[in-house]
């Protein structure tokens, strides 16, 4: 079967160990949604999960200036909470994590961004991420978020994270509607 990971769509659920994935109808339009979501600065304000997103140099690991999500950008996802929390003092060291990532997808047209996660060999833990927003046929936006996680470390995220991984993910979507709607 071919790799369909880093691809122009979500790798299927069957090529992993792990899915987790949600979604949630926003009273806002999709364009407030969108840049809701790739204002990554903004993330402390709203996300208990992803408290914020850098968009890295790939070779010095600095910030850069132009902090726009493009193709082929480098992320560095820190802190990440589970459980999702605002306060960082109730968590323990080992509840508090980072991940490295590349943008493999970005379509502002269709409203999607995907990213795969870098600096880990793929066969011990590879995990891509693809969050969408859309006009739903009734009218409504919706927020989907899709993860995929694989390699043999999956199955040890699998054990241990995926009740607060999926919870987190959960409190992430109802961040953005709370934004979203109250801008």
């Amino acid at each position: 079967m071919p790799d369909d990971w880093g691809r122009d769509s979500p790798p299927d659920a069957s090529s992993g160990v792990l899915l987790v994935a949600d979604s949630i109808t926003i009273n806002a339009s999709v364009e407030k949604v969108w840049s809701t979501l790739l204002d990554f600065k903004s993330y402390k304000e709203w996300n208990p999960f992803v408290r914020n997103q850098t968009i890295l140099d790939a070779t010095s690991q600095t910030p850069l200036s132009d902090q726009t999500p493009t193709l082929g950008a480098f992320v560095l996802i820190k802190p990440v909470h589970i459980p999702a929390t605002f306060d960082s003092s109730t968590l323990w060291p080992w509840q508090k994590s980072s991940v490295r990532a590349t943008i493999t997808h970005i379509d502002h047209e269709n409203h999607r961004i995907a990213w795969r996660m870098t600096g880990v060999p793929t066969f011990l833990l590879d995990a891509e991420r693809w969050q969408t927003v859309r006009r739903r046929d009734d009218g409504e936006t919706e927020y989907a978020t899709y993860e995929v996680f694989r390699g043999w470390l999956a199955y040890v995220v699998r054990l241990l994270v995926a009740p607060g991984l999926k919870k987190a993910v959960r409190a992430m979507a109802q961040g953005l509607k709370v934004k979203a709607e109250a801008q």
